[in-house]
This record gives structure tokens, sequence and C-alpha cells, in this order.
């Protein structure tokens, strides 16, 4: 039957959704995600799931051929009539049409619909980019959570909805003063936690730990300023990414360190240091030479998230092994932060989700008040028992029994804070010239090949929530390239570990709606300032072990969530791609422990502790020629939980036939795009004029 042109006498719609083979109903159009890549719903087990664990289904209105404001009910809905869906739709679009009509372009282009076109008063709603729906997020908006985007359909536009600052946006020196100290403290856990780990484990005393956070403080300020202005330019804070900490612990239980005499911090930092620096220039002329766009054609979600869960899994036998030295502090302290985070996450005070956004600061400072206090009432105090004496020294078997609960349980035991300077300033080369070897810089090119895997999908999930678009390749590579010359900052200042893009920093923007660029520089100036501030790095340096212990409990499961959280731009039932990240995952722990298994026997009497004795591997493991050197970076690499998800993940992702939905490849800006659109072009073009510099290199700018 031919059709009315008349919109308002056309038979209403089939069921939804509309058969695939059918050729009388008009074709669904696609969105801006589902145009790069020919995504098509499938509406099967195989589909995405929305934030409630339903099936996620936007109701499309097949005539004017664009999602419709009313979500669909049983399946089936009337269409609106022709004025009142314009008007809709232009109530819809006038806040982000106001804000970007000045800079963004030429509007983009509306989808095709063939012969079937709107009428003419319906022109202005479908040549302005479509607004997000309140019907594809009524679960999250009528709550107020904001977690990472959920669906890709329109997702390049779904921030407007609930950001409450953008990329660019200025609103003003105390907003953005009061959200980028929000910022970092929400990210504190993230930023301190590796070397609370590493320098016990190098030998280094209290004062070493608290020079060590205040360079952390001070490199991760700076670093972060220039990823701000002249690398991805997105709201990302750098730091010391966990993906280095097990290559760092690997290298720092070198059978060569074992039996060092004197100093062993200061020579073991100097290899770590030397190990960084090397591994950092070749992710720098990763990034800068261009071989980074190629590399992105293998990086999927189905290859990002393996990996980065991978990373958060493989240190469960390191986490509540030290928790459980003072089980009542370090489980206060886990279920403080778990009621926080889940049961409180929607309570709001003045307008702010308070427990959610700094569950684990107030968690910490809960529990450090309450071993202060139990500290002070003698609960933790035995008679004749000194925590100061060394466990070596003491005479008494009484003593000997309760001194790691000594240790564990007071909040008296760290010095740190009392004999931190007030002012100290973090310069480079500060603990001596960087010792270079090659075979443990080959263990670090290796952690810096997959911190480059985890940035990628940071970028990519940022940009959908604070961008305009999301970055071009050259975009993504120049981003890669300057984190690997923030890495190299990192070890002339002697961090003990890389700097890259954290990636929870992408859950905080979601959960703080704060996605302003200068916010995130305010906020790194003022962490600069920190560092400088001695009494800071003491403070921090003092926290009880056993309250480090419980925030990487933490920060580690939240890792491995937010590594699993990107397969939400691929089909996550589909059956490919459940066999691809079930091996990726078992096969990540599984054959790490089939190597580590070598470590722990010889060294059953070793003074190095039980959750250390897996990355001594590189001794004795079971990759064994004449090369010593060879032996060591094979054993020592093969051990590594994230290295075998990894190559598994990229492997079977690119040799087993999948449709790019099914994949859910990652969409890039093209070039041409960028250049076209002014705002596209102000959210990544550099600043300065250094721009003009990068036309000249096309592979790593717009």
């Amino acid at each position: 039957m031919a059709q009315n042109s008349d919109p308002t006498k056309r038979p209403k719609p089939g069921p939804w959704p509309p058969g695939q083979d059918s050729n009388d109903a008009p074709a669904m159009p696609p969105s801006s995600w589902a145009k790069r890549t020919g995504f098509r719903p499938r509406f099967s087990g195989e589909t995405n799931a929305s934030d409630s664990g339903q099936i996620t289904r936007p109701p499309v209105d097949l005539e004017a051929g664009r999602v419709r404001p009313v979500p669909a009910v049983n399946g089936t809905a009337p269409p609106p009539p022709a004025n009142a869906q314009a008007q809709v739709q232009s109530d819809k679009d006038q806040s982000v049409k106001k804000k970007r009509e000045a800079e963004s372009g030429p509007a983009r282009l509306p989808p095709k619909h063939g012969a079937n076109r709107p009428p003419a008063h319906n022109a202005v709603a479908v040549e302005t980019p479509a607004a997000p729906q309140p019907s594809q997020r009524v679960v999250r908006n009528e709550n107020g959570e904001n977690a990472l985007p959920q669906t890709v359909d329109d997702e390049f536009v779904s921030r407007h909805s609930h950001m409450k600052y953008e990329l660019r946006d200025t609103p003003g020196l105390v907003p953005i003063g009061f959200y980028g100290f929000q910022h970092y403290l929400s990210m504190l856990g993230s930023l301190v936690l590796i070397p609370l780990v590493i320098v016990p484990a190098m030998g280094g005393d209290h004062e070493d730990m608290s020079m060590v956070v205040s360079t952390v403080l001070f490199v991760s300020g700076m670093t972060t300023l220039l990823q701000a202005n002249f690398g991805s330019r997105l709201p990302l804070i750098q730091g010391p990414s966990f993906v280095f900490l097990a290559p760092a612990l690997a290298i720092i239980k070198s059978p060569e360190f074992l039996g060092l005499n004197g100093n062993n911090f200061k020579h073991i930092m100097k290899e770590l240091q030397g190990a960084i620096i090397i591994a950092s220039a070749f992710q720098a002329f990763l990034g800068y030479s261009g071989l980074m766009t190629l590399f992105l054609r293998l990086i999927n979600p189905v290859v990002v998230s393996p990996t980065i869960a991978a990373v958060g899994l493989s240190f469960y036998s390191y986490g509540f092994p030290q928790m459980g030295a003072c089980l009542e502090i370090g489980m206060v302290q886990i279920l403080l932060v778990i009621m926080f985070s889940l049961y409180l996450r929607k309570v709001s005070i003045l307008g702010h989700r308070v427990f959610l956004i700094y569950a684990v600061p107030l968690g910490l400072a809960i529990t450090w008040a309450m071993s202060f206090l139990l500290t002070e009432a003698g609960a933790y105090k035995y008679d004749g028992c000194d925590v100061n004496i060394p466990t070596s020294n003491m005479i008494s078997n009484h003593c000997r029994s309760h001194v790691a609960r000594m240790k564990s349980c007071r909040a008296d035991t760290s010095h740190a804070l009392n004999s931190s300077p007030w002012f100290r300033f973090p310069y480079p080369l500060q603990w001596g010239t960087p010792v270079f070897n090659w075979k443990m810089a080959i263990v670090m090119c290796v952690a810096s090949l997959i911190t480059s895997v985890d940035s990628v999908g940071s970028y990519h999930a940022s940009s959908l929530l604070v961008a305009s678009r999301p970055p071009t390749p050259g975009v993504v590579s120049r981003g890669i390239g300057l984190e690997g010359v923030s890495s190299i900052l990192a070890g002339l200042w002697g961090t003990g570990t890389g700097s890259t893009s954290l990636t929870e920093n992408v859950h905080t923007i979601a959960v703080t709606k704060m996605g302003s660029r200068r916010a995130v520089e305010l906020g790194a100036c003022v962490l600069i300032v920190l560092s400088l501030v001695g009494k800071v790095g003491g403070f921090i340096a003092s926290i009880p072990q056993v309250m480090v212990a419980g925030l990487l409990c933490i920060m580690w499961a939240m890792l491995a969530a937010l590594g699993l959280s990107n397969l939400r731009y691929s089909e996550a039932g589909s059956s490919r791609n459940i066999i691809i990240i079930g091996l990726s995952l078992f096969f990540s722990l599984s054959i790490p422990a089939y190597f580590q298994q070598y470590a722990l026997s010889p060294n059953s009497n070793s003074a190095v502790p039980i959750y250390f004795q897996p990355y001594t591997v590189a001794s004795h493991g079971p990759f064994r020629s004449q090369y010593r050197g060879l032996n060591y970076v094979m054993n020592t690499v093969l051990s590594l939980h994230m290295v075998i998800a990894f190559l598994v993940a990229v492997v079977l992702d690119n040799t087993v036939p999948g449709s790019k939905q099914e994949r859910g490849v990652y969409v890039w800006t093209e070039p041409e795009a960028a250049r076209r659109e002014p705002g596209v072009a102000k959210d990544y073009g550099l600043p300065f004029r250094v721009g003009k510099m990068f036309r000249w290199v096309r592979w790593v700018g717009l």
C-alpha cells in the first residue's frame, strides 16, 4: 500500500522492534555511533543492558526518523503529533544549542531516511544534533546517579543531560577550585597507595616514604598540567598506575638485590629509575612516531576489559592477608566504604553526594580515628613490649607473638609526621644517578605497553562524558606520547613507578559530574603546592599498613570492575566475547600461577614475605636457557597477570571473526571531520599556537 505523505494520516508503526528481514518498514536511522560502525541492536540475549539490568530498547519514531521523547509501552507507542514532536525536540535541544551554536560549526548531517523524509515543519528538529532522550536514561536520571555511560547510542551528546561542567566550561574561580579539590580528594587513594607499598618493600623507612609521597604529588601535578595542555587535553589525572606495581615488585625482589648491604632503598630506587626512563622513552616513541595509530586497530573493548581487570585481580594475595594482621580495623574500614558507596550513595548534603564521592577518604578518616582512640585507651599495649624494638632483638616470646598486632593496629608506630620538615622541594635525581639495566628495562617496556592500552580505554570513555566528539587517532597518539614524556619525568624525579592516566579518574568524572579541564588544572596546581609542604607527605606516610591494605582491597576491586565495564561498548552477551573474556581472565590467573610456583619452594625459608614471593620467580622460573638475561625477562613477563590477559585477548579478538557491533570497535573522530568542526578543534587543539607545529605531523594532531 502506498504511503501517505501526511504524517498524521500514516498508519501506526508495527510492534517494536521491526523485523530485520522486513522490506516494508523503514530502516531505523543509525545514531552517531552506529553510522560509524554499522551497529544494529539485535534485541536478543546478545544486546547491551541498561543500568537496571534490563534490555535497553530506545523507542524510535519510524516516521520522523529519530528517537521519540516518549518511551514505548508494551512494545508499541503511538506517534505524537508532528507539531508537538517538533516542539518537544526543540525544547530538549535548547540548552545544548545555545551553548554550542557559536562554536560547533556546521550541523551534523541528518540521518538518511530514503523517500520517507519528514515534512518541512520538522526540518529544524532533524537538522539539529539529536539530544539525549530522558527515556533512554530514566532509571539513572530519576535517581540522580551518574555512572559510566551504559549505552553507546548517541553517547556523544548524552553527557549534556547530567554533566555539570563540560570540557571547556569555566564557571568561575570558586566553583572550579571547589570541584578541582573534590576531584583530587576522591582520587587520593589512587595517588598515594603505590608508594606506601613499594617503599617498605625496598627497605625504606618512614622518612624515605614521606619523601617519595611528596615526590609523587609533585610529579602528578606537573604531568597533569602537561597532559591537559599538550597531550590528550582531556580532564584525566596523571599518576602512578597500578599497572606498574607488579613489574616494580618483580624488579625489587630480583635475586641480585636480596643480599645487599647498606641502604637497599636508594640502590633499588636507582635501578627502578633507569628501567622507567628507558621504558618511557619507548612509550614516547610509540606515540609521537605515529605507530600508536596502527596499534589502535588491535585495541578494542574486548581487549581492554580483561587486561585492566587482570591488574586488579592479580594482587589478591596481598590485600586481605595484610589486612588480616588487624582484622577489626581493616574490616571496619571496608564495611564503612561499602556502606558509604552503596547504601548511602543517594544521600545528598547541600546538593552533593558526599558519601558516594568521598567514600574512601571518609572510611579512612573514621577508621584512623578509631585506631587512635583504641591506641590511647591501651587496647594494643602489652606489658614489657615496645613496638619500636626490632623483632630479632626481642627476648620475650610473649612480645614476639604480639609484635605484628602492635605494628598493624596502633596509630602511633610511624614517626613520619614528626620527622618531616615543613618545606621540602622534590628535585630530579634526588636519589642519585639512575642505573640502566637492559633486562629490567624490557620488563618495564611491557608495562608501558599495557598502560597505553589502559589509556586508550580511558580516553574513549572520558571523551564520551565531557567532549563534543571522541579524539582523533592522532590526538590519542599525542596523549600516549606525552604519557611517555611524563613517565620520563617520573623516572628522573624518582617516584618508583611511571606516570599514566588513572583509570579510576573516569569513574570520578561520572560521579562528581565535573569534566572541566580548568578544574583539573587548578587542582594540579594545588597538588604541587601541597607537595612542597613536607608535613603533608609525612601525614600520608603515617597511614597504618593495615589501612593501606584495606584501601588496596577496595581500589583493586574497583579497578577490576572498571576494566570489565568497557564491555558495555560491545555485545557483552555474545558467545564469542564471553569465551574470549573467560579465557583471558582464567589464563591470566592460571599461567602466572604456573610460573610463580617455582618461586615458592626455593624461597620458603627466605626473608621475603609470603605475599611478595610470587615476584621472585625470575631467578628460577620454568623458562631456562643459556642466557640468564633472557631467562629473567621471560620468566618475569610471563608471570605477570596483565600480560597474559592482554596476549590472549588481543590474539583471539583480532583472529576470531566478529562484526564491528559485536566487537564494539572504539569510535575515533576522523581528522577531516575534526578540522571542519570548530567545537572539536577547540576541545583537542593545542594552545599557545603550538598546534601549528603539529600541522606538519598529522599523525599526532587533528
